[in-house]
């Protein structure tokens, strides 16, 4: 996948190229949906597929009073939508003089002109361009008048859930991580490198932890212990997770500190990604070390047991395809 980080680097239109256009935090199954529709498109006509997206968010420009919490890195982003197969990404610097630019503008200079469009594929809702002008008619009217076709891929939903991205931010918040999963296609992620910590976990309670700092601006989940993997240099791990502020030790700031099993290298500075499974218990306030690892000791037992029942789990799935 060619990736471009400004419209200047674009030198001349592609081929044919069949084009989506969205924020795609998360690059949920939603997404993926659209990325099929144009991936698919290209190939039966000898084209190119582009997705656009932009950074940063365009709320973080437009509205930061709201304080929009994203689901995904543009690192995690550019991974994913890689493993669509998309042939070019195009990621828009969003600043306040791009949130100005008029929508017909956009697809005169931008769609047309610099990317060469020959059809354009979005999600039900999708707007853009100042005052939301860009919507569907407004697009479909372009079209017509200007020649290139519009598809328009409608809602999908799961279990009765919409897969959005509002969604699934509800759902992360909330910690119902079974559903995330339902709604990504993947277990929801969190990543960084491991940061010293307040030296607790080995010394004072015996469980070594890699901690994870939570900025203000990250999609941070309900505090609480989950059941995790770990996945560090390639290999993954169990381990459980504490989302929270450590109210045993009158903690202020928000952590993620991973217990990994079967581990014990050091990893201090080095980069990490935990996949949250699920939410076994909330944060809480002990009365002392001692009573903190009891619990501790008995969230790793529980941990233990929902892996080695997915793992049946998966081992079944996979007898039954075998003999089927």
């Amino acid at each position: 996948m060619k990736i471009y980080t400004d419209l200047s680097e674009i030198t001349h239109p592609f081929t044919r190229p069949y084009v989506t256009i969205g924020n795609f935090d998360g690059v949920h199954l939603g997404h993926q949906i659209l990325f099929s529709e144009v991936v698919n498109k290209a190939y039966l006509a000898k084209g190119t597929s582009v997705a656009i997206t932009f950074a940063p968010h365009p709320l973080q420009i437009i509205r930061p009073d709201i304080g929009i919490k994203l689901i995904s890195t543009c690192e995690q982003k550019r991974e994913l939508v890689a493993m669509a197969n998309i042939d070019v990404l195009l990621i828009i610097p969003f600043t306040p003089d791009f949130a100005r630019m008029p929508a017909e503008t956009f697809v005169d200079e931008v769609l047309r002109k610099t990317i060469g469009l020959e059809e354009l594929v979005v999600g039900y809702d999708y707007a853009f361009g100042k005052g939301r002008q860009g919507d569907i008619p407004f697009l479909r009217e372009q079209g017509a008048r200007k020649g290139f076709r519009v598809s328009v891929v409608e809602p999908f939903f799961v279990d009765d859930m919409l897969v959005s991205s509002t969604m699934i931010r509800k759902l992360v918040s909330a910690g119902e991580m079974k559903d995330v999963k339902k709604l990504l296609g993947r277990p929801y992620q969190i990543r960084g490198e491991v940061k010293v910590g307040q030296q607790r976990g080995g010394e004072l309670l015996g469980f070594r932890t890699a901690n994870l700092h939570i900025a203000d601006d990250d999609l941070c989940p309900r505090h609480g212990v989950y059941v995790t993997q770990v996945i560090y240099e390639g290999k993954c791990y169990g381990g459980v997770l504490n989302i929270g502020r450590n109210p045993t030790f009158d903690g202020q700031q928000v952590s993620a500190e991973t217990h990994i099993f079967d581990f014990n290298q050091d990893i201090y500075g080095k980069p990490i990604k935990i996949n949250l499974l699920q939410h076994i218990r909330d944060e809480k306030k002990f009365s002392g070390p001692e009573e903190l690892v009891q619990q501790i000791r008995l969230d790793i037992e529980t941990a233990q047991e929902i892996l080695r029942q997915a793992q049946k789990e998966i081992l079944l799935s996979c007898e039954e395809r075998l003999n089927s």
